[in-house]
Order: structure tokens, then C-alpha cells, then sequence
């Protein structure tokens, strides 16, 4: 009954979508597809086979990053007038590497209800699968598209002691990973998670030189595609020695006040030096040199 209330009034839906398989969807977000006024989509056409396969028979309007700015202010405008919207991409959980912040904004600007209605993600379900460490890691979408733009993205995480996540495109897997190996090493644990949920799913674990042999064999590679990168020193189980890490790793302070000798600078410059090579804030930095970590 309190979801039957809040269709009522206007509202902002976020709704997650199968990353592959039609069956990874949600009884709400089925309902609620139906429920609604309008469905915006990233491609119309990518959702329509998703609403006839559960003949939804929903209006559907086109929102992507191309007309986002017009049709975010034309949603919310429908909104508060009092039409319901679901926003939905081509395939995961609206504004994950995807299009929606400016609508999602927007409507929080103007008071709107902004309701998430979880699912599948294709980095998530990469993660748990991957065989490394779930613990600690960060997602960061997709790595820049230049060479040096990209190298300079994995030197700022060499020393991160989370699982690195990203999204890759399928054309440029094979130059990324080599730059994993002259970057980060060619012992550095790695997965590649391929077309996951789907029917050719594959999942490659192993060292960034023989992930990177695997594929360099293949005529081309297809598919969506996440790549992870374990954190130092975690061996092909994903796990990790903490005596190693002790011994090889330095500690916040240790490393701030080793910067700080070598290049003459202040406490403040050499932290901010150390967030950039683990790859974690200033703020967080700060806190685990408090912390004597």
C-alpha cells in the first residue's frame, strides 16, 4: 500500500535493468515499470526488447548524454506536474557509468522524490566472482581513453591497498593490460570478467602478463568487459601476507616523513603526495597516519 501511495505523486525512479540475462530483474522494478508514466531510456530501442519480452506497455521517451541537458529540465517539469518517470540505461543501475546525474540533481533540486530500485551491476557481480580481496576496493568506471591519461590513473594506484575496478572496452583490453604490466608489474594479480551473466561469460584470473598472452592469442576480443586489479602483494588466491605487506609497505606517517626528507617539502605537500600513490583521499590519508597506519 505505501508504494501504491508513493506512485500517487510525483516521482523520480531509479530502476536497475539486467546487465545480460532478461531473468536478473527484480519483481519491484517489473512492477514499477508497468506502474509508471513514462519510461526515459539511454536507447529506446535497447529497453523495448526488455519491456516486450515482459510485455510492459509503457510510453517510452529517450534520455542519453547527448540530450540530457534539455531533457532532464523537460522530465522534471512533467514531473511536477505529476507524471511518475522511471529512469532506466541500457543495461545496470541508472548513473553508474551511465547517464542520470544532471536528472537525478535536478530533481533533488526541485524537491522531487528520487526512489532507487536496486538490481544487477555489472561491476558488483564482477567483484564477488573475481576470487580477490571484496574487503576494501574502488570503483572508478571506465579508464581514460589516452595512453598517458591511463598509465598515469594506474601509477596513482600502484600502492593502493584496495581492489581496483574499472570498466574497459574491448578494443582497448589488450593495451590497457600491457600498460598494467610496465606500470604495476607483470606479477600483479589481475581478472578479467567478461560478458558476465550472458551466455559466453568468462572470467581470466591470473598475472597481468599471462592474462595479457591470453588475449593477445585471440583473433579479437568481444563483450563487455571489468577489469580488476588486486592490491599489492595479494597472490593468485587473492589473498595477501600482512607480514610481507608490513614489511615491504611503510606506514602513512613513515612514508610522509620520507617524502618530506627527500624532496624538502612540508607535512601537508608530502601527504598529499602519499593520498595520490595509494589512491585514497587526503582526508582518508590523514586519517591513517593519525591512526599511525
Amino acid at each position: 500500500m505505501k508504494e501504491e501511495a508513493a506512485l500517487a505523486r510525483p516521482a523520480l525512479y531509479l530502476v536497475a535493468t539486467p546487465i545480460g540475462n532478461l531473468e536478473d530483474i527484480t519483481l519491484r522494478a517489473l512492477r514499477l515499470l508497468k506502474e509508471v508514466d513514462v519510461i526515459a531510456c539511454e536507447d529506446t530501442r535497447q529497453t523495448q526488447k526488455l519491456l516486450n519480452h515482459y510485455a510492459i506497455t509503457t510510453r517510452t521517451t529517450s534520455y542519453h548524454e547527448h540530450n540530457e541537458m534539455t531533457r532532464s529540465a523537460e522530465l522534471v517539469k512533467e514531473m511536477q506536474e505529476g507524471t511518475t518517470v522511471a529512469l532506466v540505461t541500457d543495461a545496470g543501475m541508472p548513473g553508474i557509468s551511465d547517464p542520470g546525474y544532471r536528472l537525478i540533481t535536478l530533481a533533488i533540486r526541485h524537491h522531487i522524490p528520487v526512489v532507487p530500485v536496486p538490481g544487477a551491476s555489472a561491476f558488483l557481480a564482477a567483484l564477488v566472482a573475481s576470487g580477490l580481496p571484496t574487503d576494501s576496493f574502488r570503483f572508478s568506471g571506465f579508464l581514460p581513453a589516452k595512453r598517458g591519461e591511463r598509465r598515469a590513473a594506474l601509477e596513482a594506484v600502484r600502492h593502493s591497498p584496495r581492489t581496483q575496478v574499472f570498466y574497459e572496452t574491448p578494443h582497448r583490453i589488450v593495451e590497457t593490460l600491457a600498460d598494467v604490466v610496465e606500470v604495476l608489474g607483470e606479477a600483479r594479480q589481475v581478472v578479467i570478467a567478461r560478458e558476465v551473466t550472458k551466455l559466453h561469460e568468462e572470467f581470466l584470473r591470473g598475472s597481468a602478463a599471462e592474462v595479457l598472452e591470453i588475449l593477445k592469442g585471440r583473433d579479437a576480443v568481444k563483450g563487455e568487459i571489468t577489469l580488476l586489479i588486486a592490491k599489492p602483494e595479494a597472490d593468485a588466491r587473492g589473498g595477501a601476507d600482512p607480514e610481507q605487506s608490513r614489511r615491504v609497505r611503510p606506514s602513512v606517517r613513515q612514508r610522509v616523513q620520507q617524502i618530506m626528507a627527500e624532496e624538502k617539502i612540508d607535512e601537508k605537500a608530502a601527504l598529499k603526495k602519499v593520498a595520490k600513490e595509494r589512491g585514497v583521499s587526503k582526508s582518508e590519508a590523514y586519517r591513517e597516519m593519525q591512526r599511525g597506519n
